[in-house]
């Protein structure tokens, strides 16, 4: 699937704040971040292991050419993904801007945490199609973190004040990366059900396929690896 993927150089830069220096901050977020360090480098450490791994995730050459990788790469993102929206939800109470951008960033780490969840436990069962179709979803919410820094410096950009971009952006930047994760989500789901019925048309499957389940849509779910991935 073309080359191999590169790190989000934009999702690279939270990494300064495990500088611990107040300088880089926003000047908005420098007394609530500098009370609350070991919730923050939970959520930044772990935003930024994911950012930087998820795309090595997706690629069908890196899948299949090295599964054990692909395997160990799958669960160091679980856990980069589940620390950061646990650490995410510990930094709710003390959000900007609140009630509208608390509740936003608490939607973010909760849908965040179901979808990793779900890619997880789908790849336990063997149901590969809705493992992959989890896992664009988790990445898609992982890569608010730099969606929503563009949206900031765009809405900024252009005048609107700082407090109104930050509130916006806290539902806007999830909810437009979701958008675009559930237009790639449609055009797996085809692709996938006419794989399993060309399978199936030709009296035999081909390695890896089975059994579809009806409960995610694809018709391609198949238990041809019970490993996590």
């Amino acid at each position: 699937m073309g080359s191999a993927p590169r790190p989000p150089p934009l999702g690279l830069l939270s990494a300064r704040y495990f500088t611990l220096d107040p300088d880089s901050f926003l000047p908005e977020q420098r007394v609530t971040y500098l009370a609350n360090l070991a919730p923050l480098i939970l959520h930044v450490g772990g935003g930024v292991v994911a950012l930087v791994l998820g795309p090595w995730q997706f690629p069908q050459r890196l899948r299949t050419r090295g599964p054990a990788v692909h395997r160990l790469i799958g669960r160091v993102y679980l856990a980069a993904a589940l620390a950061t929206a646990v650490g995410g939800l510990l930094l709710v109470p003390k959000g900007l801007f609140g009630p509208i951008a608390p509740l936003g960033f608490a939607a973010l780490a909760v849908l965040l945490l179901v979808a990793t969840v779900a890619a997880f436990v789908s790849i336990r069962r063997g149901a590969v199609a809705r493992h992959q179709i989890w896992m664009i979803r988790s990445y898609a919410l992982i890569f608010t973190g730099v969606t929503f820094r563009l949206w900031i410096s765009g809405f900024s950009a252009v005048g609107v004040p700082f407090g109104q971009a930050y509130g916006s952006g806290a539902w806007g930047a999830w909810l437009l990366n979701l958008l675009v994760a559930e237009h790639l989500v449609a055009r797996l789901r085809p692709a996938a059900g006419a794989a399993a019925g060309a399978a199936a048309g030709s009296g035999g499957a081909p390695a890896g396929a089975g059994r579809a389940d009806p409960s995610d849509g694809s018709g391609a779910d198949r238990p041809a690896d019970r490993r996590d991935g």
